[in-house]
Protein backbone atom coordinates (compact mmCIF):
# COMPACT_ATOMS: atom_id res chain seq x y z
CA UNK A 1 0.00 0.00 0.00
CA UNK A 2 1.57 3.25 -0.88
CA UNK A 3 0.23 6.82 0.69
CA UNK A 4 -0.56 9.51 -1.93
CA UNK A 5 -0.32 13.19 -1.63
CA UNK A 6 -3.56 13.64 -0.84
CA UNK A 7 -3.39 11.39 2.33
CA UNK A 8 -0.55 13.02 3.38
CA UNK A 9 -2.23 16.58 3.29
CA UNK A 10 -5.16 15.36 4.85
CA UNK A 11 -2.79 13.78 8.08
CA UNK A 12 -1.43 16.97 8.31
CA UNK A 13 -4.70 19.02 8.49
CA UNK A 14 -6.60 16.21 10.94
CA UNK A 15 -3.77 16.78 13.15
CA UNK A 16 -2.96 20.17 13.10
CA UNK A 17 -4.15 20.75 16.47
CA UNK A 18 -1.65 18.66 18.36
CA UNK A 19 1.38 19.53 16.29
CA UNK A 20 2.54 15.65 15.65
CA UNK A 21 3.04 15.38 12.62
CA UNK A 22 4.32 18.54 11.21
CA UNK A 23 6.75 19.61 14.00
CA UNK A 24 9.40 21.40 13.62
CA UNK A 25 11.50 18.14 14.55
CA UNK A 26 10.08 16.57 11.92
CA UNK A 27 10.86 18.51 8.96
CA UNK A 28 14.20 19.11 10.23
CA UNK A 29 14.55 15.36 9.71
CA UNK A 30 12.92 15.06 6.69
CA UNK A 31 14.68 17.67 4.46
CA UNK A 32 18.31 18.68 6.46
CA UNK A 33 20.48 19.02 7.55
CA UNK A 34 20.60 15.39 8.10
CA UNK A 35 21.41 13.20 6.00
CA UNK A 36 18.41 11.41 4.34
CA UNK A 37 17.52 7.78 4.50
CA UNK A 38 19.51 5.36 2.86
CA UNK A 39 16.72 3.28 1.12
CA UNK A 40 13.19 5.18 0.18
CA UNK A 41 11.03 1.87 0.57
CA UNK A 42 9.59 0.64 4.31
CA UNK A 43 7.44 -3.25 4.68
CA UNK A 44 5.78 -3.17 7.72
CA UNK A 45 3.46 -6.19 8.41
CA UNK A 46 -0.50 -5.73 8.08
CA UNK A 47 -2.38 -8.55 9.77
CA UNK A 48 -5.85 -8.45 11.83
CA UNK A 49 -4.62 -7.06 15.04
CA UNK A 50 -5.32 -4.21 16.18
CA UNK A 51 -3.42 -3.26 19.02
CA UNK A 52 -0.65 -2.13 16.71
CA UNK A 53 -2.47 0.91 15.85
CA UNK A 54 0.46 2.75 15.57
CA UNK A 55 2.00 0.72 12.44
CA UNK A 56 -1.39 1.06 10.22
CA UNK A 57 -0.93 5.13 10.72
CA UNK A 58 2.53 5.70 10.27
CA UNK A 59 2.52 5.83 6.59
CA UNK A 60 2.15 9.73 6.79
CA UNK A 61 5.07 10.14 9.16
CA UNK A 62 7.08 8.03 7.13
CA UNK A 63 6.89 10.04 4.08
CA UNK A 64 7.80 13.02 5.88
CA UNK A 65 10.82 11.22 7.10
CA UNK A 66 11.83 10.89 3.10
CA UNK A 67 10.02 7.01 2.79
CA UNK A 68 8.70 7.24 -0.52
CA UNK A 69 6.80 3.69 -0.74
CA UNK A 70 5.22 2.14 2.46
CA UNK A 71 4.34 -1.46 1.81
CA UNK A 72 2.37 -3.80 3.87
CA UNK A 73 3.25 -7.14 4.01
CA UNK A 74 0.19 -9.25 4.49
CA UNK A 75 1.41 -11.70 7.58
CA UNK A 76 -0.03 -13.87 10.51
CA UNK A 77 0.20 -12.15 13.99
CA UNK A 78 2.36 -14.81 15.31
CA UNK A 79 4.99 -17.74 14.33
CA UNK A 80 5.13 -16.26 10.58
CA UNK A 81 5.23 -12.61 11.00
CA UNK A 82 8.15 -13.31 13.66
CA UNK A 83 10.03 -15.56 10.45
CA UNK A 84 9.30 -13.04 7.94
CA UNK A 85 11.26 -10.48 10.04
CA UNK A 86 14.02 -12.37 10.73
CA UNK A 87 14.46 -13.59 6.84
CA UNK A 88 14.18 -9.61 5.41
CA UNK A 89 10.69 -10.55 3.97
CA UNK A 90 9.39 -7.68 6.81
CA UNK A 91 11.61 -4.39 7.64
CA UNK A 92 9.74 -3.66 10.87
CA UNK A 93 7.28 -4.95 12.55
CA UNK A 94 4.97 -4.43 16.05
CA UNK A 95 5.04 -7.33 17.62
CA UNK A 96 4.28 -9.42 21.46
CA UNK A 97 8.35 -9.30 22.77
CA UNK A 98 7.22 -13.24 23.53
CA UNK A 99 7.72 -14.94 19.96
CA UNK A 100 10.69 -12.42 19.12
CA UNK A 101 12.18 -13.82 21.91
CA UNK A 102 11.82 -17.05 20.74
CA UNK A 103 13.35 -16.54 17.56
CA UNK A 104 15.98 -14.73 18.70
CA UNK A 105 17.40 -17.53 21.05
CA UNK A 106 17.02 -19.79 17.97
CA UNK A 107 19.36 -17.60 15.90
CA UNK A 108 17.25 -15.62 13.68
CA UNK A 109 18.52 -12.31 12.71
CA UNK A 110 15.90 -9.87 14.81
CA UNK A 111 16.54 -6.86 16.86
CA UNK A 112 14.25 -5.34 19.26
CA UNK A 113 14.68 -1.45 18.65
CA UNK A 114 12.16 0.13 21.32
CA UNK A 115 8.93 -0.60 23.11
CA UNK A 116 5.34 0.71 22.19
CA UNK A 117 2.54 0.26 24.61
CA UNK A 118 1.73 -1.66 27.50
CA UNK A 119 -0.60 -4.92 27.39
CA UNK A 120 -3.71 -5.15 24.72
CA UNK A 121 -3.88 -9.38 26.07
CA UNK A 122 -7.15 -10.40 28.05
CA UNK A 123 -7.92 -14.04 29.43
CA UNK A 124 -11.78 -14.76 29.12
CA UNK A 125 -12.82 -17.56 31.09
CA UNK A 126 -15.82 -19.69 31.82
CA UNK A 127 -17.73 -19.68 35.28
CA UNK A 128 -15.74 -21.65 37.97
CA UNK A 129 -12.54 -20.44 36.63
CA UNK A 130 -11.04 -17.84 38.50
CA UNK A 131 -7.51 -17.55 38.08
CA UNK A 132 -4.32 -18.79 35.98
CA UNK A 133 -4.00 -21.33 38.70
CA UNK A 134 -7.49 -22.71 37.80
CA UNK A 135 -6.35 -23.32 34.39
CA UNK A 136 -4.65 -26.62 35.71
CA UNK A 137 -6.22 -29.57 33.55
CA UNK A 138 -8.56 -27.20 31.62
CA UNK A 139 -8.89 -26.48 27.72
CA UNK A 140 -7.46 -23.00 26.37
CA UNK A 141 -8.01 -21.66 22.96
CA UNK A 142 -4.57 -20.19 20.79
CA UNK A 143 -4.10 -19.53 17.59
CA UNK A 144 -1.34 -22.39 17.45
CA UNK A 145 1.69 -23.03 19.32
CA UNK A 146 4.24 -20.05 19.71
CA UNK A 147 2.01 -17.28 18.49
CA UNK A 148 1.79 -14.16 20.75
CA UNK A 149 -1.52 -15.51 22.87
CA UNK A 150 0.42 -19.18 23.83
CA UNK A 151 3.69 -17.33 24.48
CA UNK A 152 2.34 -14.81 26.72
CA UNK A 153 -0.18 -17.27 28.66
CA UNK A 154 2.64 -19.86 29.17
CA UNK A 155 4.22 -17.00 30.93
CA UNK A 156 1.58 -16.76 33.20
CA UNK A 157 1.03 -19.94 34.14
CA UNK A 158 4.94 -20.41 35.12
CA UNK A 159 4.21 -17.72 37.47
CA UNK A 160 2.19 -19.15 39.33
CA UNK A 161 3.54 -22.60 39.25
CA UNK A 162 2.20 -24.44 36.30
CA UNK A 163 4.19 -26.55 33.37
CA UNK A 164 1.93 -24.71 30.82
CA UNK A 165 3.16 -28.21 28.27
CA UNK A 166 1.63 -30.65 30.50
CA UNK A 167 -1.10 -28.65 32.65
CA UNK A 168 -2.83 -27.07 29.81
CA UNK A 169 -4.83 -28.66 27.56
CA UNK A 170 -3.86 -26.18 24.49
CA UNK A 171 -6.79 -26.35 21.56
CA UNK A 172 -5.39 -24.43 18.62
CA UNK A 173 -6.85 -23.49 15.48
CA UNK A 174 -8.49 -26.32 12.86
CA UNK A 175 -11.77 -25.64 11.01
CA UNK A 176 -12.88 -23.46 13.77
CA UNK A 177 -11.20 -20.65 15.48
CA UNK A 178 -10.40 -21.00 19.05
CA UNK A 179 -12.45 -17.48 19.62
CA UNK A 180 -15.66 -19.50 18.05
CA UNK A 181 -15.40 -22.78 20.22
CA UNK A 182 -15.22 -20.27 23.58
CA UNK A 183 -17.88 -18.68 22.39
CA UNK A 184 -20.24 -22.23 21.79
CA UNK A 185 -18.82 -23.31 25.34
CA UNK A 186 -16.95 -25.66 23.78
CA UNK A 187 -13.23 -24.87 25.75
CA UNK A 188 -12.73 -23.77 28.75
CA UNK A 189 -10.76 -20.06 27.89
CA UNK A 190 -9.11 -18.40 25.64
CA UNK A 191 -6.71 -15.74 25.79
CA UNK A 192 -7.20 -13.02 22.77
CA UNK A 193 -5.70 -9.57 21.72
CA UNK A 194 -7.79 -6.52 19.51
CA UNK A 195 -10.32 -6.68 18.33
CA UNK A 196 -11.07 -10.23 20.11
CA UNK A 197 -11.61 -8.91 23.69
CA UNK A 198 -13.72 -6.43 22.56
CA UNK A 199 -16.19 -8.24 20.51
CA UNK A 200 -15.82 -11.49 23.64
CA UNK A 201 -17.52 -8.31 25.95
CA UNK A 202 -19.94 -6.94 23.85
CA UNK A 203 -21.44 -10.05 23.23
CA UNK A 204 -20.64 -10.64 27.06
CA UNK A 205 -19.34 -13.91 26.17
CA UNK A 206 -17.16 -15.16 29.21
CA UNK A 207 -15.17 -12.85 31.99
CA UNK A 208 -12.16 -11.42 32.21
CA UNK A 209 -9.85 -13.14 34.95
CA UNK A 210 -5.97 -10.99 33.08
CA UNK A 211 -6.11 -8.15 31.87
CA UNK A 212 -2.69 -6.88 30.96
CA UNK A 213 -3.36 -3.97 30.71
CA UNK A 214 -4.08 -3.37 34.52
CA UNK A 215 -3.04 -6.43 36.57
CA UNK A 216 0.41 -6.34 37.62
CA UNK A 217 3.38 -7.82 36.93
CA UNK A 218 2.44 -7.41 33.40
CA UNK A 219 0.76 -4.08 33.46
CA UNK A 220 4.22 -3.17 34.51
CA UNK A 221 6.28 -4.11 31.12
CA UNK A 222 5.68 -3.22 27.52
CA UNK A 223 3.43 -5.89 25.20
CA UNK A 224 4.33 -4.86 21.87
CA UNK A 225 7.57 -4.04 20.57
CA UNK A 226 9.10 -2.08 17.41
CA UNK A 227 11.61 -4.86 15.92
CA UNK A 228 13.41 -4.98 12.81
CA UNK A 229 15.71 -6.94 10.74
CA UNK A 230 19.32 -7.20 12.27
CA UNK A 231 20.86 -6.86 8.62
CA UNK A 232 18.64 -3.94 8.05
CA UNK A 233 19.60 -1.87 11.07
CA UNK A 234 23.42 -2.44 10.34
CA UNK A 235 23.46 -1.55 6.77
CA UNK A 236 20.69 1.36 7.04
CA UNK A 237 20.82 3.36 10.48
CA UNK A 238 19.71 6.70 9.55
CA UNK A 239 16.30 4.74 7.98
CA UNK A 240 16.33 2.65 11.26
CA UNK A 241 16.42 6.06 13.53
CA UNK A 242 13.49 7.61 11.36
CA UNK A 243 11.34 4.73 11.44
CA UNK A 244 11.97 4.47 15.28
CA UNK A 245 10.94 8.51 15.20
CA UNK A 246 8.23 7.79 13.08
CA UNK A 247 6.31 4.81 15.17
CA UNK A 248 6.72 6.58 18.19
CA UNK A 249 5.11 9.98 16.81
CA UNK A 250 2.19 7.56 15.69
CA UNK A 251 2.14 6.15 18.88
CA UNK A 252 1.53 9.69 20.63
CA UNK A 253 -1.10 10.11 17.93
CA UNK A 254 -3.06 7.25 19.14
CA UNK A 255 -3.33 8.99 22.92
CA UNK A 256 -4.22 12.35 21.22
CA UNK A 257 -5.99 11.84 18.45
CA UNK A 258 -7.82 7.99 18.73
CA UNK A 259 -11.00 8.97 16.72
CA UNK A 260 -8.60 9.87 13.85
CA UNK A 261 -6.37 6.98 14.44
CA UNK A 262 -9.38 4.62 14.85
CA UNK A 263 -11.24 6.33 11.33
CA UNK A 264 -7.88 6.12 9.09
CA UNK A 265 -7.64 2.68 10.19
CA UNK A 266 -11.15 1.93 8.70
CA UNK A 267 -10.41 3.49 6.13
CA UNK A 268 -7.70 1.96 4.74
CA UNK A 269 -9.31 -1.38 5.40
CA UNK A 270 -6.48 -2.02 8.39
CA UNK A 271 -9.72 -3.53 10.04
CA UNK A 272 -13.95 -3.34 9.45
CA UNK A 273 -15.05 -2.35 12.91
CA UNK A 274 -14.47 1.23 14.13
CA UNK A 275 -16.26 0.84 17.64
CA UNK A 276 -13.56 -1.49 18.29
CA UNK A 277 -10.76 0.38 17.25
CA UNK A 278 -12.27 3.17 18.98
CA UNK A 279 -12.54 1.16 22.06
CA UNK A 280 -9.10 -0.82 21.59
CA UNK A 281 -7.44 2.67 21.47
CA UNK A 282 -8.64 3.69 24.95
CA UNK A 283 -8.35 0.56 25.96
CA UNK A 284 -4.49 0.08 25.47
CA UNK A 285 -2.16 2.40 27.17
CA UNK A 286 -0.12 3.91 24.28
CA UNK A 287 1.52 6.60 26.58
CA UNK A 288 4.33 4.64 28.47
CA UNK A 289 7.01 4.28 25.81
CA UNK A 290 8.86 7.53 27.67
CA UNK A 291 8.79 5.79 31.24
CA UNK A 292 9.25 2.07 30.84
CA UNK A 293 12.76 0.66 30.22
CA UNK A 294 12.17 -1.95 27.17
CA UNK A 295 15.28 -4.07 28.45
CA UNK A 296 13.27 -4.69 31.82
CA UNK A 297 10.26 -6.22 29.55
CA UNK A 298 12.91 -8.14 27.62
CA UNK A 299 14.61 -9.74 30.70
CA UNK A 300 11.23 -10.46 32.48
CA UNK A 301 9.65 -12.32 29.93
CA UNK A 302 12.88 -13.80 29.00
CA UNK A 303 13.54 -15.41 32.49
CA UNK A 304 9.56 -16.85 32.39
CA UNK A 305 10.13 -18.46 29.15
CA UNK A 306 12.99 -20.03 30.18
CA UNK A 307 11.63 -21.18 33.35
CA UNK A 308 8.98 -22.74 30.75
CA UNK A 309 11.24 -24.62 28.58
CA UNK A 310 10.94 -22.49 26.02
CA UNK A 311 13.67 -20.57 25.97
CA UNK A 312 17.33 -22.09 26.16
CA UNK A 313 19.38 -18.26 26.44
CA UNK A 314 19.46 -15.91 29.55
CA UNK A 315 18.41 -13.13 29.38
CA UNK A 316 21.22 -11.37 29.61
CA UNK A 317 22.35 -12.94 26.05
CA UNK A 318 18.48 -12.07 24.73
CA UNK A 319 19.50 -8.66 25.68
CA UNK A 320 23.11 -9.02 23.85
CA UNK A 321 21.87 -10.69 20.72
CA UNK A 322 18.59 -9.42 20.39
CA UNK A 323 18.31 -5.53 21.04
CA UNK A 324 19.53 -2.06 19.80
CA UNK A 325 18.63 0.83 22.27
CA UNK A 326 20.96 3.56 20.51
CA UNK A 327 18.29 4.76 17.68
CA UNK A 328 15.83 4.86 20.73
CA UNK A 329 17.74 6.98 23.28
CA UNK A 330 18.22 9.29 20.35
CA UNK A 331 14.67 10.04 20.01
CA UNK A 332 13.58 10.00 23.11
CA UNK A 333 16.34 13.09 23.26
CA UNK A 334 14.73 14.47 20.56
CA UNK A 335 10.82 14.20 21.43
CA UNK A 336 10.95 14.90 25.12
CA UNK A 337 10.63 11.57 26.82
Amino acid sequence: MQTNRRDLLLAGACAASTAILWSPVTRLSAEGPNPPPETTTIRLAKNPVICIAPQYVVSDLLNAEGFTNVVYVQSDAGVEQTKAVGKGDIDFTLHFSGPLLLQIDRGLSITILAGIHVGCFELFAREGIRSVADLKGRTVGTQGLETSPHVFLSAMATLVGLDPAKDIEWVTSGPVKPIELFAEGKIDAFLGFPPEPQRLRAQNIGRVIVNSAQDRPWSQYFCCMLASNREFVRKNPIATKRVVRAMLRATDLCVSEPALVARRMVDRGFTARQDYAVQTLADVPYNRWRDYDPEDTIRFYALRLREAGMLKSSPAKIVADGTDWRFLKEVRRELGG
